[in-house]
């Protein structure tokens, strides 16, 4: 991810520390780990199952991203990675807000003229792992499918810097599309309160 990363300077009473890596990534989990973790609310249900190891981890963080038209990009000297085809925003009941992408999705690929199966890559935000598995349940997914979903992890293993979350993953959609030769790419995010969020982009 380091061409995701702009690193940063962060001043100390002992001096300087660049922060160039994502400290998120544990690299020494395995299945076993995350097996043994109890679920967090395990107590007041016996059905619970999610866990510490299947949520998105809080962690901090910041992102940009550079929204102009091609005229304009052109006049700064910019190089466009991306086009935003269309978007779409759904609202669900507030119970159960990680089923918001489903709606929102419809609603952005209504607008593209596209379809689900025509989206070479799909970032769907992991609040958690339940959340994933219950939209793509509602998109019929097969095993097939999920090879283009979340290529690279996304929050329960990147994290999600709350407010910058949107940006962290567009940047690793458009990056995987160049490195792919994909054409389309799908991004998605549900939001607490019962809301959901989808865009599509076309690489340039």
């Amino acid at each position: 991810f380091a061409d995701e990363i702009v690193p940063v300077l962060v001043e100390g009473r002992k001096g300087g520390t660049v922060v160039d890596t994502d400290e998120h990534v544990r690299p020494d989990s395995s299945v076993e780990k995350l097996a043994g973790l109890r679920p967090i609310l395990g107590r007041d249900d016996p059905d619970a199952t999610v866990t510490a190891g299947n949520a998105s981890g809080q962690n901090d963080g910041a992102s940009i991203c550079v929204v102009t038209h091609p005229a304009r990009a052109d006049e700064l000297g910019l190089r466009p990675i991306a086009r935003l085809v269309s978007w779409g925003v759904g609202g669900v009941p507030p119970a159960t807000m990680g089923i918001g992408p489903v709606p929102a999705v419809a609603k952005a690929l209504d607008a593209a003229s596209l379809t689900l199966a025509e989206m070479d890559l799909i970032e769907l935000n992991e609040a958690f792992a339940s959340q994933v598995l219950a939209c793509a349940r509602e998109w019929k997914f097969t095993d097939q499918d999920f090879e283009r979903v979340n290529v690279n992890g996304s929050g329960i293993s990147l994290g999600h810097p709350v407010g910058a979350t949107g940006g962290r993953i567009l940047a690793t959609l458009t990056r995987e599309m160049q490195r792919r030769d994909a054409r389309y790419g799908l991004e998605t995010m549900c939001i607490g309160g019962g809301q959901g969020l989808a865009a599509v982009f076309e690489r340039v």
